[in-house]
């Protein structure tokens, strides 16, 4: 009988090496050696073989301090002997069954998989005014529950859904391509582990039926067009026995016929007269909260904006509130009064004499611009 290498030599660590070091060694020849990538070498197996009977000694503090004192001696003559690579498997289903390791090689299923169970969607309409201010709505929406006619199991009354023989009731089956190996859910059973010969004529073997409810939702202030309020647990039951679904809620918000939102800030058009925006006025602005005196200085222009701080929309994750601009239309009105003609005639009379320097100023120099006179030159 050959002598067994020594377990370290086998690993290619030292002997002061950690579990993680001893755990990252093993993967790595596992890998190499993996009787999947490596078909029709013996040899290979049985360094695969080799490496699995020295991790399952250093691996656990017991045996490994055993081994350090008395060597393969300790071991009442060796380690665990693996007939083959399912046992090895067996023995370190949590190492083979984790993360991309487990996925490369197919790592054994700790138990079927529940499923959570599916969301579903309701819309909720609102004004601008309870979008701004929080408002509680009820609404009402279908989704499928546990079936109660056969209690969720899906199977008629008096009897019980059997034991998938494909997966063996794990839920899950393994497809092997050379080395990769996935792992998928069992197309007999859809991963639920058992089979219905005999199905629910309410439910149809699913297990769930459809139910409309209704409920009484608290929407925040400051939510926006588009956005989604969550109802958790309000989904659809899980089909076996996983937590169940969410409902969301998608709001729409009602177009307004003086605001419009622009994020947490409010833009309101402000229809002004001439004299107004000449003389200046203080005019009352509509808010969400009521009337807000705003102050219009005088020679104001059309499209100014001003800006009336912490009467916008509240901010649903900061709290903080936006603002009010307000921006100035200058009104020209399409129909006078013989006074207000009169006054008007009087103020262009007045306009005109006031822009007249300036007009033939800007005339000379226009005329200038297009027709310049030729530069003197000065004779010798």
């Amino acid at each position: 009988m050959a002598e067994k290498r020594c377990y370290y030599e086998v690993l290619g660590i030292e002997r002061t090496a950690s579990k993680g070091v001893i755990d990252k060694a093993y993967r790595k020849l596992a890998i190499r050696y993996h009787p999947d990538s490596n078909r029709d070498d013996d040899d290979a197996v049985e360094r695969f073989k080799q490496a699995s009977e020295a991790y399952e000694v250093l691996s656990d503090p017991d045996k490994r301090s055993r081994y350090d004192q008395y060597g393969h001696a300790g071991m009442g003559g060796g380690g665990h002997q693996f007939n083959d690579v399912e046992d090895i498997f067996d023995a370190f289903g949590d190492l083979f069954g984790g993360g991309a390791f487990g996925d490369l090689f197919g790592g054994r299923s700790r138990g079927r998989r529940v499923r959570r169970g599916g969301d579903v969607r309701c819309d909720v309409s609102l004004t601008l005014e309870e979008a701004a201010r929080g408002v509680t709505k009820e609404v009402s929406f279908r989704r499928r529950a546990h079936c109660e006619q056969c209690d969720g199991s899906g199977a008629a009354p008096g009897s019980q859904p059997t034991t998938c023989n494909t997966c063996g009731g794990r839920g899950q089956v393994i497809q092997s391509a050379g080395i990769l190996r996935v792992q998928t859910a069992c197309p007999h059973c859809q991963g639920t582990g058992k089979t219905i010969s005999d199905p629910c004529a309410n439910c149809g073997g699913s297990g769930l039926e459809a139910q409309r409810v209704q409920r009484s939702v608290d929407i925040p202030a400051g939510v926006d067009d588009g956005m989604r309020v969550r109802l958790a647990g309000e989904g659809e039951a899980s089909p076996d026995g996983g937590p169940p679904g969410d409902c969301h809620l998608f709001v729409t918000v009602k177009p307004h016929s003086l605001f419009h939102r622009d994020g947490n800030d409010l833009l309101l058009q402000l229809p002004i007269s001439y004299s107004q925006a000449a003389l200046g006025a203080e005019i009352e602005v509509p808010t969400l909260d009521g009337p807000h005196a705003l102050r219009i200085p005088e020679g104001t222009h059309s499209n100014e904006i001003f800006t009336v701080r912490g009467q916008g929309v509240v901010d649903p994750r900061s709290g903080r509130r936006g603002s009010l601009r307000v921006q100035t239309l200058i009104e020209v009105p399409k129909k006078l009064s013989e006074e207000q003609e009169r006054l008007l005639r009087e103020l262009a009379e007045l306009d005109h004499e006031s822009v007249l320097p300036k007009r033939k100023s800007f005339l000379s120099k226009l005329r200038d611009f297009f027709d310049p006179e030729p530069s003197s030159t000065q004779e010798s």
